[in-house]
């Protein structure tokens, strides 16, 4: 065991090469809007928007939804019980705009999220051919939805899904908003998740999720999603386990949004999803993120004591230099590809012991059934072992 041990720094320098090739891979494979030519024939297209107290922001993603350049599209937005001005300024802006709809939304049934039942009845209701589903604090360049539809039709796509550009204002956004993009690029071989429809290597951003409807109706839409909490990462795997194809995009030049206003949102976000991105299995979860913490915390940890003065780990200082170089590399490719600031990519240490936090204080929040969002609570999941 010692024996495994004492090389586990060389380890760890191979382990990061391989994700500094997986960051490199992603690079160039995933496409930006933009990169297609204009789509061939023009679908129609319903923008389906669920709504619950998004007063801050509603008017402007409305507003960006109906100036879109595309010819032929509706935008429906779900009102599921606000209460503040959602209703009321939807309501303002659909008076005289054939384009603009607000649904009421029905009492939420039993065996339901909340937000999964606003977009099943946005879904019944709409008329497109393509389904383009989209959160309320997001905001569309004019050109979002043809090139879109463009990548959907040019990539032969049944789902095509995007990065936006994730807005961080606050320094908790700043540190920890970004891992989500840093995980994917370094850990997600998106070329072999194409290439062998690798469910377990896709990734869905529910901030952009536009599909052929007979797709969507195919994989069982947001019903056969109904107690997911990811449901969007949920969806897209059920549209690679069917045989479909699925696409993800980099749309960071024509949607952006503010996922998060302070650091507490930030913390009830993410510790409401991460234990679901891995199906609630208490295993794989541990050991991932133990590794997590190993890998790139230990080296930072040993050559911070080394240039104090002091040794804390037996991880050879000359080798935790290049294993925190190849990591500052690792976080910087995907903080400039995705237009974060840069310099975070120096504070990746304190960025990962936040989110190993989180990450504790999720699968707490799981066990004990005291996960909320939104004002709701959310049912305790069965967890598993592996």
């Amino acid at each position: 065991m010692n024996v495994i041990w004492d090389q586990h720094p060389l380890v760890v320098i191979i382990f990061l090469c391989f994700c500094l090739l997986t960051a490199y891979s992603n690079h160039r494979t995933v496409r930006r809007f933009g990169d297609y030519p204009r789509p061939t024939t023009m679908p129609r297209v319903s923008i389906l928007v669920p709504a619950r107290n998004e007063a801050r922001s509603i008017e402007g993603c409305v507003q960006s939804l109906l100036d879109q350049d595309y010819p032929d599209f509706e935008v429906l937005v779900l009102d599921d019980h606000s209460t503040d001005e959602t209703r009321d300024i939807v309501m303002r802006m659909a008076h005289g705009n054939e384009r603009l709809a607000l649904l009421n939304g029905e009492t939420l049934p039993d065996g339901w999220l909340g937000k999964h039942w606003a977009c099943h009845q946005l879904a019944q209701a709409a008329s497109g051919e393509l389904l383009l589903f989209t959160d309320a604090d997001t905001l569309h360049h004019k050109t979002a939805l043809s090139e879109s539809v463009a990548a959907l039709q040019a990539e032969q796509a049944d789902l095509v899904t995007a990065f936006p550009l994730e807005e961080v204002k606050t320094w908790g956004e700043k540190l920890v908003v970004p891992i989500m993009s840093w995980g994917i690029f370094s850990f997600l071989p998106l070329r072999l998740a194409y290439k062998w429809s690798l469910p377990g290597l896709s990734v869905t951003f529910g901030q952009f999720m536009l599909f052929r409807r007979s797709v969507y109706e195919a994989v069982g839409g947001f019903n056969a999603v109904r107690q997911d909490i990811v449901d969007d990462v949920s969806l897209g795997r059920r549209v690679l386990e069917q045989g479909f194809r699925w696409r993800l995009l980099d749309a960071t030049e024509h949607v952006r949004c503010r996922m998060y206003q302070s650091f507490s949102e930030v913390v009830e976000g993410f510790s409401k999803n991460v234990f679901a991105f891995f199906d609630y299995r208490f295993l794989p979860y541990v050991i991932a993120w133990t590794l997590m913490g190993v890998i790139f915390l230990e080296p930072a940890l040993t050559l911070g004591s080394y240039l104090a003065g002091g040794s804390l780990t037996e991880f050879p200082p000359n080798l935790a230099a290049i294993a925190v170089g190849q990591s500052v590399l690792l976080w910087y490719i995907a903080l400039k590809r995705f237009r974060f600031p840069a310099y975070v990519a120096l504070l990746y240490p304190i960025s990962l012991v936040l989110w190993l936090l989180i990450v504790i204080r999720s699968l707490v929040l799981t066990m004990t059934g005291h996960t909320t969002w939104k004002g709701r609570s959310l049912v305790r999941p069965a967890m598993r072992w592996l």
